[in-house]
């Protein structure tokens, strides 16, 4: 389809907006005659503030005129002067697609690629031109790529995707927001019924009378209604539209094959899914790790450190991009499946262009770090840009141990309440040594404990599963005595890590490891199981934290 053609569609879809409007609203008036001419004065003066209420969100939605102005993306504008291989790489790339090159590149902090256009004239007259090309993005691609993705981004402007986008979404905005009016009205509906259902319950039970069940089934029916037929109204533009924007899609992935050749968009394609499931396991697991203790990666690091996890993963990326996602694409998803464009890509003739890895696409740029840095500045807000920096190691190190002093805080306190405990626990507060000689402290208690069999009723009270809960005789010994070694274990660990005996160590590979003093890995087990045993012995753990220095 042309573009004219989608410029008529597009057209068509907002109009019918507006006419879906008039048409509700002419069924409003006609109810309202209707109830004049015939209901009763008071049913007819309640249909009439009914019909009300249900016009003024009709109206407002097609008077909503301006489409509202898009705040975009969060990120760093950079400047030719400042990045000059990557605007000489943009510029060369839309002159080969043949359109003209974005006004602005912006940087971001998502493992993305986009373009959009301010259009005016609902699309007639182009605008403002903004490439948003994501920095962890390019740090998951080689710069054969990392071109393919560009070009596949402007043939978008090629097309007249982005400019005549601004009238579709200016349809679907218009539908969204009478929908939420409508579900808005409703809530507030089910929320005043409720409210005046419970408080007559309340005077009934005050009477000695049983509280009825609140039923706020008939609450907001009208507004529900109204959503739901715009709703409907929703649903089919966006499976109008959506196909053509599948189509789109593959447009630009067959002119990104033709500047950046078959291999390289094949390959860039198949990278994508593989490289967003890094990244998000990256920001889970590695840059917010210290988050909630304060702690943040060096600065730069925050988005730039995705490069180690991508380089100790190589292998398993690389399987990752040989089994691409199989789920069909859905009518209203606006981008086909994985599979589906890349099949489509590797099926077009071989044109001698191999998509060998070479330079990596960081090398378009003059600095990375400084770019990196800047998004970063950018992107975080204002608490997180004042938390504390540190390496790598020393960040996995703090912040595991300080999930270990959070998680065994419940177990602590419940030692502290054992006949003849002391409390350390603030007793060095805010210090390191403080903390691992209350810790250690506690622990010698919960062996005391362990030792005189106060340990069971302890354990008993720390929370369970509804199964060990759920337990009697032998089976609830046995939770029991799992549950002591868990705990024990856990708070062992705290208390040598906390004194500086035990190390957690950085991996990009594998989940963090805890690095133990000589013989204590080996020994540890045996430990543990002897402590727990029906004839507990905690001789063995005593001697473990009596020896060993830091490490």
């Amino acid at each position: 389809m042309g573009a004219t053609l989608r410029a008529l569609r597009a057209l068509v879809l907002l109009a019918g907006f507006h006419l879906l409007g008039l048409l509700l609203l002419a069924l409003l008036g006609a109810l309202d005659w209707v109830a004049w001419r015939w209901a009763p004065a008071v049913w007819a003066l309640k249909t009439y503030v009914l019909s009300f209420v249900l016009a003024v969100p009709v109206v407002r939605g097609m008077l909503m005129l301006r489409t509202p102005r898009d705040e975009g993306v969060a990120g760093v504008p950079v400047t030719e002067a400042e990045e000059p291989r990557l605007w000489a790489a943009v510029r060369e790339l839309a002159g080969r697609v043949g359109t003209r090159a974005p006004d602005e590149i912006r940087l971001t902090a998502d493992m993305n690629a986009a373009v959009t256009e301010d259009a005016r004239l609902l699309g007639l007259r182009g605008g403002t031109r903004r490439l948003y090309l994501g920095l962890p993005l390019v740090a998951g691609l080689s710069e054969a790529r990392l071109r393919a993705v560009l070009a596949h981004e402007l043939g978008h402007y090629a097309n007249s995707d982005t400019r005549l986008s601004g009238i579709t979404e200016r349809s679907r905005l218009h539908v969204a927001r009478t929908v939420g009016r409508f579900e808005e009205k409703s809530g507030l509906k089910v929320a005043k019924e409720r409210a005046r259902q419970e408080r007559k319950s309340a005077r009934r039970v005050a009477r000695g009378k049983t509280a009825k069940e609140v039923d706020t089934t008939g609450a907001g029916f009208s507004y529900r209604v109204m959503a739901r037929i715009y709703t409907a109204y929703g649903r089919f533009s966006m499976r109008a539209t959506q196909s053509g924007s599948r189509r789109q899609e593959i447009a630009a992935d067959l002119a990104a094959a033709r500047i950046a050749g078959r291999d390289a968009t094949a390959s860039a394609l198949r990278a994508l899914p593989a490289l967003d499931t890094a990244h998000e396991f990256y920001l889970n697991s590695y840059a917010t790790l210290g988050v909630e203790f304060g702690m943040l990666p060096p600065h730069g690091e925050v988005f730039g450190g995705v490069r180690h996890l991508l380089d100790a993963r190589a292998e398993e990326l690389a399987g990752m991009r040989a089994e691409l996602p199989t789920e069909p694409a859905t009518p209203y998803d606006s981008h086909p499946s994985t599979a589906e464009r890349v099949a489509t890509i590797e099926s077009l003739p071989d044109d001698g262009r191999s998509a060998e890895e070479d330079r990596p696409a960081f090398a378009l740029f003059t600095s990375p770090e400084a770019a990196l840095r800047a998004v970063e500045d950018a992107t975080l807000t204002p608490e997180a840009l004042a938390m504390r920096r540190l390496d790598w190691p020393d960040l996995v190190h703090a912040s595991m141990t300080a999930r270990y002093v959070r998680d065994t805080e419940p177990l602590r306190t419940a030692i502290t309440e054992l006949p003849g405990a002391r409390d350390d626990r603030a007793a060095g507060e805010g210090t390191a040594l403080g903390i691992g000689l209350g810790i250690a402290r506690q622990t010698e208690a919960f062996l005391d404990a362990v030792d005189t069999g106060a340990v069971w009723d302890l354990v008993d009270r720390l929370p369970k599963s509804e199964e060990a809960a759920a337990a009697t005789g032998r089976a609830a010994r046995e939770f029991a005595r799992s549950s002591l070694r868990r705990e024990l274990a856990r708070l062992l660990t705290t208390a040598l890590t906390a004194d500086g005996r035990a190390r957690w160590q950085l991996s990009w590979s594998a989940p963090a490891s805890l690095l133990l003093p000589d013989g204590y890995a080996d020994a540890l087990p045996a430990a543990l199981d002897a402590a727990i045993a029906d004839r507990p012995d905690t001789e063995p753990l005593r001697k473990l934290l009596a020896t060993g220095g830091a490490l």
